[in-house]
């Protein structure tokens, strides 16, 4: 018997990794959030599966209660995270539960909101000359941040920023931002990626707060803020530069060369 933590990605079922596919189809039990994770996701599984629970209306102990009990049966648990179960997958506390039971789980990873919604506006996050780091945070709210941690500590940095959970305090966001990165930085907001109701707006840091009211965007949005979402203006990387060699690849003088 294991529990198996399993990254379901975004939304679109044809995200997920083939071994997570394969895993979930091998448990009998099956967990997953409904209010985050769409029923297509177990398309595959749903009238073999002896038990499917939707976990969206559970607390922690209800959760664990029915993995103990699968425990008892020698029965594995496929415990379906959205996105990627290391990124706000509020899995930490669930295998903390599990380390002080003695039952044993694998992690799946999944691709996260961040890399989907990435692929959506068509955009690489990390441009050489323009940024190089990408920062994945959320807005403060409920969850308490240490003060090196809170959003005007982080956009020193000039970073990119993928902000999670903060489309309902998109304002305050922009407000902590525009002295960091300006009026005109770009912006891209992203909701539901990879849903079938998919939508994104993009816009700057001076008029997303009005764009992003006009689409009516309150949940499950993700907001990435940078110089690397509107530029031309970035250095081909060395990777594929014929005048760089490295490991893999020798520079091939010309004879005329010597």
């Amino acid at each position: 018997m294991k529990v198996f933590f399993i990254g379901a990605g975004p939304g679109d079922p044809d995200l997920m990794t083939v071994k997570a596919v394969k895993t979930i189809e091998q448990c009998p039990i099956i967990m997953y959030a409904g209010s985050l994770i769409p029923m297509q996701v177990i398309d595959s599984v749903k009238d073999k599966a002896e038990a499917i629970y939707d976990t969206a209306s559970m607390n922690l102990d209800e959760t664990t209660a029915v993995i103990e009990q699968a425990a008892r049966e020698g029965k594995s648990v496929a415990r379906l995270q959205s996105g990627d179960p290391a990124l706000y997958g509020a899995t930490g506390e669930q295998m903390r539960r599990l380390d002080v039971l003695n039952i044993d789980y694998e992690v799946i990873p999944g691709v996260s909101a961040v890399a989907a919604s990435a692929a959506l506006l068509k955009k690489e996050l990390t441009l050489s000359g323009v940024s190089q780091t990408v920062i994945m945070t959320r807005y403060e709210g409920k969850t308490p941040f240490p003060e090196r941690e809170r959003l005007p500590a982080l956009a020193q940095s000039g970073a990119t920023l993928a902000i999670h959970l903060g489309i309902t305090r998109i304002h305050k966001i922009v407000d902590e931002l525009i002295p960091h990165y300006g009026e005109d930085c770009p912006v891209a907001v992203c909701y539901r990626t990879s849903w079938p109701d998919q939508d994104y707006v993009t816009g700057t840091l001076k008029d997303i707060v009005h764009k992003v009211r006009e689409k009516k965007f309150t949940r499950t949005s993700l907001i990435l803020v940078g110089h690397v979402l509107d530029t031309e203006d970035f250095a081909d990387s060395y990777l594929y530069d014929k005048s760089q060699a490295h490991i893999y690849r020798k520079i091939h003088k010309n004879k005329s060369e010597g």
